[in-house]
């Protein structure tokens, strides 16, 4: 008798927030963001002020400690940059508090939705590019990783499966995960108002 194996904390966290997550994309989607430079700068605003409000838990030592390679992973500069590249500014969008260092659980569950987004941008890059914009103008951003996409999003999840969490922990990963997404919908959703 085979037993199938039991899902991996990341996958269970990806199951938990499909459906949040499927929403999203296609409010994404729907708001039309690569059908003009002017709607993509309103996306950029978008992700600039998400990953900014992110800046502490990349900043945060007992997170470095679990994924050494955090630091690189904050996109928040390429986002200024690409901004530049079109001559926008930063936003000034409501709700963009950061988030602030808190328990390890919560913050992997906002840094998987920041991470996941990464592996999702190579779709993305494709549209930017049909805008004319390209990794080394104006959407630097959504770039893969040198090593793949796949590559760089297993590293992360397998810390994620690493990590010592209770069960109790767990759950306020996937609520700070959802939380996560619903806060990027009232961004885009504010800055394409």
């Amino acid at each position: 008798m085979t037993t199938t194996p039991l899902p991996s904390r990341s996958q269970r966290l990806k199951a938990a927030t499909a459906t949040i997550h499927d929403t999203l994309d296609r409010r994404i989607m729907a708001l039309d963001p690569f059908s003009s430079t002017e709607r993509y700068i309103r996306f950029l605003r978008a992700q600039q002020a998400f990953h900014a409000a992110l800046a502490p838990l990349y900043a945060a030592p007992y997170l470095r400690a679990l994924i050494p390679d955090l630091a690189e992973r904050d996109r928040s500069a390429a986002i200024v940059a690409d901004l530049a590249d079109l001559g926008a500014s930063a936003p000034v969008i409501a709700d963009a508090d950061p988030v602030e260092p808190v328990d390890m659980s919560t913050a992997l569950g906002w840094l998987y939705v920041a991470e996941g987004s990464s592996l999702g941008a190579a779709f993305l890059l494709k549209a930017a590019q049909q805008i004319g914009l390209s990794t080394d103008h104006g959407a630097r951003h959504l770039a893969g990783h040198p090593e793949g996409r796949a590559a760089h999003w297993r590293r992360f999840t397998a810390r994620i499966d690493a990590a010592d969490m209770t069960p109790e922990q767990e759950d306020r990963m996937i609520a700070a995960a959802r939380d996560a997404f619903a806060r990027f919908r009232a961004l885009a959703d504010a800055a394409f108002a």
